[in-house]
């Protein structure tokens, strides 16, 4: 039983590899080995490789200084925050939360065994995050240092300690997201803001590693000693890896300990936490008069209400509602200093740096999509806004106009903020606010098009709509394309006609272009929609 129960677990895990998402149907055997080829390829070629090159970098550097052990804490310690934070949500939804926990608790199945299953699907999968890091710490180790048995040895004690290092942090973590989750009414919000963390966390790491790196090798023999005075723990758990058969043997003992502890602590608590539901507080009646909404506000409300609920669509469509603000609060720090520089770096060709700034507006706001994926995003419901007393142009409109809304109130003050910073005349300052407000137009215009030209309708879950159709990426990539199309040309002809001409030219193409697909969206969208 408990191999079927593993086998199901890790099946869910890696179900879009054996499922086609879109059809629900199963994936024929020649696409799973290259799905599994591609991710084997971006774990250990990819991942592998990164960590790879810098275990080259620091063991070598520590290594000669006798600094040795720190080598393997600086190491450990990203394997257990890559592994812990990288299986922590699977051990929120695949452990705590899952979807057939009251299936699985009302079958004759020993609650232990089920408990056990989960466990060892968190296990592997950590195991597998961390080994990305670890086993390439450990080579490389190795090779420079040599592979004596004694190393070898505890080098695969390290390996197994950090592993269960990371099953007991993401069953904390995981316990911790669901006990907030069981709390929360709106979880979507919670959810877009923890992903945006993580990334903005991961871009700011990445971007800084180098700079830790170098200073932690050229600084190893001061750093090292402090660690030793203040954290002789850290001292003992990097000697691991040097082979030191005493202080293998103390944290082999002691993270024993801790796992039996967590074990015991899950098992007390799991048929508590699995069969929770999310508290619903009391609401005390209170009458008041609704106001009457029109169709078109009715339909705005009904769209705007979908893409707040939907975590993937606000990520994967939405993200220039955030970066438009956060590029205008950038423009009135450094957008001065930054067009100062590249005015000096273009020499005479001074109007360049504006025309730039107004294509990095124009391309910020395609980060916005939200139109293209929204038709195909009824699915099998399409038949609600078809049966309705309404025409499917107003329909349309409705799509259209919410990411007008998301896309131009950021926008302005994005354009307001370049206008401040930019030194030029009012003539330019006029056209560089106007223009990225006219493209936003037409790409909300143009992703609407495309969106009920392409639809996808039948999906087993809305990621593929948002993210993996081909209507978003004719949106997103011809979004580019416009934008490259708009700002090269400048190159050639830019001096010989003059900035504003220029802007006011393409400010009359896209105004005309929106006009025409608007009107084509209204006619012949309007019918496709409605046949559907």
């Amino acid at each position: 039983m408990l191999k079927v129960l593993l086998k199901k677990q890790m099946t869910e895990v890696f179900r879009g590899y054996f499922y086609n998402r879109k059809t629900n149907k199963a994936r024929s055997k020649a696409n799973q080995i290259v799905l599994f080829s591609l991710f084997a390829f971006l774990m250990v070629g990819v991942l592998g490789g990164s960590f790879t090159a810098v275990a080259l970098g620091v063991c070598f550097g520590l290594t000669s200084a006798g600094m040795g052990w720190l080598y393997f804490v600086l190491m450990s310690g990203i394997a257990v925050v890559l592994g812990a934070f990288g299986s922590v949500f699977n051990t929120y939804s695949g452990l705590y939360l899952p979807k057939d926990n009251d299936l699985l608790l009302s079958m004759p199945i020993p609650v232990r065994t089920i408990i056990v299953s989960r466990l060892l699907n968190v296990y592997l999968l950590g195991a597998m995050y961390s080994g990305v890091v670890m086993l390439p710490t450990l080579i490389v180790y190795w090779v420079i240092v040599g592979a004596a048995i004694q190393n070898v040895i505890c080098g695969i004690v390290l390996f197994l300690i950090i592993t269960i290092i990371v099953l007991i942090l993401s069953c904390l973590l995981g316990w911790i997201v669901a006990k907030i989750s069981l709390k929360l009414k709106n979880k979507s919000f919670i959810v877009v803001l923890i992903a945006l963390a993580c990334i903005g966390g991961y871009y700011f790491i990445y971007f800084k590693a180098q700079i830790w790196i170098r200073e932690l090798v050229a600084n190893a023999s001061v750093y090292g000693t402090n660690v030793k005075d203040s954290a002789y723990g850290l001292y003992l758990f990097g000697r691991i890896g040097e082979g030191d058969l005493i202080a293998t043997a103390i944290f082999a003992a002691a993270t024993a300990l801790l796992l039996a502890l967590t074990i015991f602590i899950l098992s007390r608590g799991f048929l508590k936490l699995a069969t929770s539901t999310a508290s619903v507080g009391k609401v005390k009646y209170h009458e008041k008069t609704v106001k009457e909404k029109s169709v078109f506000g009715a339909l705005l409300t009904k769209e705007f209400a979908r893409f707040t609920t939907s975590p993937n669509y606000m990520l994967n469509c939405g993200l220039g509602v955030l970066l438009l603000p956060v590029l205008s609060v950038f423009l009135l720090i450094k957008g001065a200093d930054i067009l100062t520089m590249l005015t000096t770096a273009l020499g005479d060709r001074t109007n360049l740096a504006a025309l730039l700034l107004c294509a990095a507006l124009m391309l910020a706001s395609t980060m916005n999509d939200m139109a293209t994926p929204s038709v195909s995003l009824e699915g099998k419901n399409i038949w609600i806004p078809q049966s309705m007393p309404v025409e499917a142009k107003t329909v349309l409109k409705a799509k259209t106009a919410m990411q007008l809304i998301l896309t131009l109130i950021p926008m302005l003050f994005a354009v307001i903020c370049a206008a401040v910073v930019l030194q030029a005349s009012v003539a330019e300052k006029l056209m560089i606010c106007v223009l990225p407000l006219i493209f936003t137009v037409f790409s909300a215009v143009f992703g609407c098009y495309i969106g009920v030209m392409h639809p996808v309708m039948v999906w087993t879950t809305d990621i593929i709509p948002i993210k993996q159709s081909g209507a978003v990426a004719i949106s997103l990539f011809g979004g580019w394309g416009f934008v490259a199309l708009f700002a090269l040309p400048y190159l050639l002809i830019g001096q010989i006609i003059g900035l504003v001409p220029y802007l006011i030219f393409w400010a009359v193409i896209y105004t005309t272009a929106s006009a025409l697909l608007y009107r084509r969206l209204i006619t012949k969208g309007a019918e496709v929609f409605s046949r559907l």
